[in-house]
């Protein structure tokens, strides 16, 4: 039979034990408290939210690099539209939270790294309605950065066709904590020595990644973007486009799987990775199975914009 502990004896065994990645954490920010924190081991969320046992909530992920803050108006701006998708609204004000994220990252006191916003619907119950909760949650958490080695975008990655079908619709266009189906591609690209996997949606048309945008550039050399329909719209992706401006001519149509056969580049494009060359599909090569110039140029157009439009955090 367990034992049953009191607050104190409860607390120090919590304290003391396993906390696997905390290793990881800069720093956090938990509403409830209203402070940030720089132990991880204090990083804990209630199992009571519905955030946790329900998925009812909404995410975010940025990134800095060189004190720099990349792109944080459009991350709040599409955590909004998530949130108003799903009946959601933060415990503060958006502006308060943009504050927030710029505080947890000044906090862990490095110059790169990722930071998490959680907007979820907050402790108060294990049932399934929302009404149970009376004060939604917010959790803002800066950790180191894993950025993809320097290797791997003068090489090219590879990818395949996942197993797991693209979300429906309305979900795919939420940043959802429910993130069961993406975390599934990305274990299946681990199992087959894949480094990504691409879903398709049910007419056969290419969707995403597990957490990348997909695109390429076809014969004509045009630079080609999958519809939105059954796939998140990348901050990352639109902002690359944005950039390049008339340099490339840009498509947005349903593309079919044979497309990446033929097409001169496939790249996956991301918060973390920017834009990353897919050199092999199925085994099989695309065109001269070397990263392209259209690829280069979008990441080179996105490093330059952080380090001329992101926001410094350190003075």
């Amino acid at each position: 039979m367990k034992e049953t502990l009191g607050r104190e004896a409860y607390l120090e065994r919590l304290l003391a034990a396993p906390h696997p990645g905390t290793e990881k954490v800069l720093a956090f920010y938990d509403h409830r408290v209203g402070a940030v924190c720089t132990d991880a081991s204090l990083m804990l969320l209630p199992l009571d939210d519905h955030l946790v046992h329900r998925g009812d909530g909404v995410f975010e992920t940025l990134k800095y690099i060189d004190g720099k803050l990349y792109q944080l108006e459009p991350h709040i701006s599409r955590m909004q539209r998530s949130c108003k998708a799903i009946y959601l609204e933060p415990p503060c004000s958006w502006d308060e939270v943009g504050e927030i994220v710029k505080d947890v990252c000044r906090a862990g006191e490095v110059r790169e790294g990722n930071v998490r916003i959680l907007v979820g619907r907050g402790p108060g119950g294990f049932g399934i309605a929302p009404y149970e909760c009376p004060v939604p949650s917010l959790y803002v958490v800066a950790y180191k950065i894993s950025p993809k080695p320097e290797a791997i975008y003068e090489k090219g990655a590879t990818a395949f066709r996942a197993s797991v079908p693209a979300k429906q619709s309305y979900m795919a266009r939420i940043k959802s904590t429910d993130y069961l189906p993406n975390m599934l591609i990305a274990r299946e690209a681990h199992e087959k020595g894949m480094d990504f996997g691409f879903c398709f949606d049910d007419h056969g048309f290419l969707a995403e990644g597990s957490t990348e945008n997909v695109c390429l550039v076809d014969a004509k050399g045009r630079l080609v973007i999958p519809e939105f329909t059954n796939a998140l719209a990348g901050t990352t992706l639109l902002r690359a486009v944005e950039l390049l401006g008339d340099e490339v001519t840009v498509m947005r149509r349903n593309v079919r799987e044979s497309e990446l056969y033929e097409a001169k580049e496939v790249m996956v494009v991301g918060t973390t990775l920017d834009v990353l060359p897919i050199v092999r599909y199925n085994d099989k090569p695309i065109h001269d199975v070397r990263p392209g110039p259209v690829g280069r140029r979008m990441r080179e157009l996105l490093k330059q914009d952080l380090q001329e439009n992101g926001i410094p955090l350190f003075g």
